[in-house]
């Protein structure tokens, strides 16, 4: 295993400031610390988010989904690739340490769901949880919301599929193999390396990549179909992992794969340069032209088609070596099973199945 020394920053959290909000005119500096060397360790706060609409839309041809449920805004497990860190800007937040500390919880999120598959303007279809941040971040193992949403699917039997990097989606294991015996639940646990020293700086409040190994076994022995999803590959950086990373999944019980080039919109390209600087310097130049390689010249490609394939040597690389990975560890390349909506039912009114 590799030694990743921490080089700056704050421990515990992948960005190491709040970048200006574009959409903001005025951004506030925080105070210097009183002593050399003392670091700053920002807490995380939990604000209500009072959304009246829980099932968001999506219209991207690069998604193989249509409909999603975030019970959370932000995320406490700090990526410092995350593409969802833009998302804070428009609540007139930062896409650094703010993305990460101030975590907005959408409390009436089962409620709310509830509701929208009781109306009868609601068409049966695949729900992904989530969309956007991880539904098992640290805070729900206080708070359930992730728990209790699954609970309302459960009753509809509408089918889901979820994405996580957090070993705590073998809590609710029991829901999701109800959900798959109608063929109506899938998992991929998100796996970017099973090297946890860069695990511990890249991805901070994740859970360790044993875990989630073991969260793919259980899974599997619990009937749920589960695959792994390598994402984001960074070239250069953890590329050369695919086929170890594949064989361990296969070998925990993964039947599906998919793998998606990393990509850094808007704010996360100078994050993520930034967190190349404090804590991989011999590396920060071969990794961000790499990705220049694969997005034209710049470190990000917004168009649809491109944007989660790439382009280039390096992106057809990578595809190469996660298909032949693939083949090698008898796993089925491509993203989730077909999930089917048959034995959807409406259950307004009745009690929950899991109390």
């Amino acid at each position: 295993m590799e030694e990743h020394p921490r080089r700056g920053g704050i421990v515990g959290r992948g960005a190491a400031g709040n970048p200006k909000n574009r959409f903001e005119r005025l951004s506030v500096e925080p105070e210097p610390p009183e002593e050399p060397g003392e670091e700053l360790r920002p807490e995380t706060v939990y604000l209500r988010d009072r959304s009246r609409s829980i099932i968001a839309r999506n219209g991207s041809p690069d998604i193989g989904f249509d409909a999603s449920i975030n019970p959370y805004r932000g995320c406490e497990h700090g990526c410092a690739y995350c593409y969802a860190r833009p998302t804070h800007e428009y609540l007139g937040l930062s896409a650094g340490l703010d993305f990460e500390t101030k975590v907005l919880v959408k409390e009436e999120a089962p409620e709310l769901l509830r509701r929208e598959l009781s109306s009868p303007r609601w068409r049966p279809r695949p729900l992904s949880m989530s969309g956007v941040t991880d539904p098992y971040q640290p805070v729900e193992r206080r708070l359930r919301l992730t728990r209790r949403c699954l609970e309302v699917l459960a009753e509809f039997r509408n089918p889901v599929a979820v994405v996580t990097k957090n070993h705590l989606v073998t809590r609710d294991a029991d829901l999701l193999a109800e959900l798959a015996r109608h063929g109506a639940a899938a998992v991929a646990v998100s796996l970017t390396t099973l090297d946890d020293g860069l695990r511990r700086v890249m991805e901070p409040r994740t859970s360790r990549p044993a875990r989630r190994l073991a969260a793919i076994e259980r899974l599997a022995e619990a009937g749920v179909p589960v695959g792994v999803m390598a994402a984001p590959v960074i070239p250069g950086l953890n590329d050369h992992e695919l086929p170890r990373l594949l064989s361990a999944a296969a070998g925990a019980g993964a039947g599906f794969a998919a793998c998606v080039p990393v990509r850094l919109p808007g704010a996360v390209a100078p994050l993520f340069e930034d967190w190349l600087s404090r804590h991989l310097p011999d590396r920060k130049e071969k990794v961000l032209n790499r990705i220049r390689s694969m997005r034209g010249g710049a470190l990000n490609d917004p168009r649809f088609g491109s944007r989660m394939r790439g382009e280039g040597f390096y992106a057809d690389h990578i595809a190469r070596l996660f298909e032949i990975s693939c083949r090698r560890a008898g796993i089925e390349p491509g993203c989730f099973p077909r999930l089917s909506t048959a034995a959807f039912r409406r259950a307004e009114g009745q009690q929950t199945l899991f109390g």
